[in-house]
């Protein structure tokens, strides 16, 4: 199958597939979303993020060891404290950097689908240790593509000349997918089938993204049904249909003309990180509990938790200086959620405290073999 795929990449320059609209492409994405939420894992999930794993190692392998062969000078600058128009660097920096780093989505996803493919539970570490460090350098590939992948410094300023033109998806996959593909047609592969490797990577790696999601979903419908005693919400069939629905929805769903999803990508940062500090919170109450070290987990939690609650706050009174009901509304009641959970979290530690004593948070983790 990989060597099908890599050939079928090769010749794809030749061949390209234009016989969908923009809106059929989405209604088969959608279609696949549903098939992989509702066959088992084995079937479908998990075979095809082995393979995608596998063309990830190699584009990701093909540009580091291009950018060693063509040793670019890095058309971006330094350093840029302020860029005219863009936001603070505190707190926004630290709700871009993500992944490798700390990322809520992941921490749904690790919990979700990662941990019921573990044979035991002394793999977690490996995976999850290995899963950071092959995101960061995911993370630092990027890095390199949109600073050296240009080929000159004006060429740099052109695409990044203001703010506001490096707004949403499409511009900020093209820096990547250009300079990713001047480093990979360095070692002699022809230009469109290095551009065709690298967008390929990008597509699959979201729709990695797209059929965990869907899943993951389907898992919080479930599970909101079991809370309400809704029997009809344990059937996956239309537990799987009321995702895809959700998710369609905000596909074709029009917000100043372009996608609602597009529009809440501008939420992402911000709540994925959100999200990020809700996971730690919860890690730290299940080892507070226990009675086992729980700091190293807090301290990353409170600054998770500030930073992204004071960039989620400058978001919030944008939108509403702007008008854009949409996005604070949907902005809003994420931030709600995430400080009720805070609550019972507290909550929570005090019915805790009151019927025990807490105590030995100085004694070191366990082992996990």
């Amino acid at each position: 199958m990989v060597i099908v795929m890599s050939t079928l990449v090769w010749f794809s320059p030749l061949l390209p597939v234009a016989w969908a609209s923009q809106s059929g492409w989405i209604w088969l994405l959608l279609a696949y979303a549903w098939l992989a939420s509702v066959l088992p894992v084995w079937s479908l999930l998990q075979p095809r993020d082995f393979l995608n794993s596998l063309l990830l190692y190699l584009g990701l392998g093909m540009t580091f060891v291009g950018f060693f062969v063509l040793r670019p000078e890095f058309a971006a600058p330094a350093i840029d404290p302020a860029p005219p128009g863009a936001p603070p660097i505190f707190p926004f920096v630290f709700i871009v950097i993500a992944c490798g780093a700390a990322s809520g989505f992941h921490a749904l996803v690790s919990s979700g689908t990662t941990a019921k493919q573990l044979d035991r539970e002394t793999d977690a570490r490996p995976i999850g240790y290995g899963a950071m460090v092959g995101e960061s350098l995911l993370g630092l590939a990027s890095v390199l593509a949109c600073t050296a992948g240009f080929v000159s410094v004006g060429a740099w300023k052109h695409h990044y000349h203001d703010w506001g033109s490096i707004q949403g998806l499409g511009n900020s996959m093209s820096a990547f997918i250009e300079g990713s593909t001047r480093f990979v047609s360095t070692l002699g592969i022809p230009e469109a089938t290095a551009r065709t490797l690298i967008a390929v990577v990008v597509v699959s790696f979201a729709l990695t993204t797209l059929d965990s999601a869907t899943r993951l979903l389907r898992y919080n419908i479930e599970e909101i049904g079991t809370t309400l005693r809704i029997g009809a919400l344990r059937n996956r069939y239309l537990t799987s249909t009321l995702a895809v629905g959700a998710i369609s929805f905000f596909a074709f769903y029009k917000i100043e003309g372009r996608s609602a999803g597009l529009a809440l990508w501008q939420l992402f940062g911000s709540t994925n990180q959100l999200l990020a500090g809700l996971a730690l919170l919860v890690v730290s109450l299940y080892l507070i509990q226990r009675r086992r070290m729980a700091l190293p987990y807090l301290l990353p939690m409170l600054f998770m938790m500030v930073t992204t609650v004071i960039a989620m706050t400058n978001k919030l009174s944008s939108y509403a200086a702007d008008g854009n009901t949409t996005l604070l509304v949907v902005g809003g009641i994420i931030t709600g959620i995430a400080a009720w959970l805070v609550v019972e979290a507290v909550l929570a530690l005090r019915r805790y405290w009151r019927s025990e004593p807490v105590e030995g948070l100085d004694v070191e983790m366990p082992s996990a073999e």
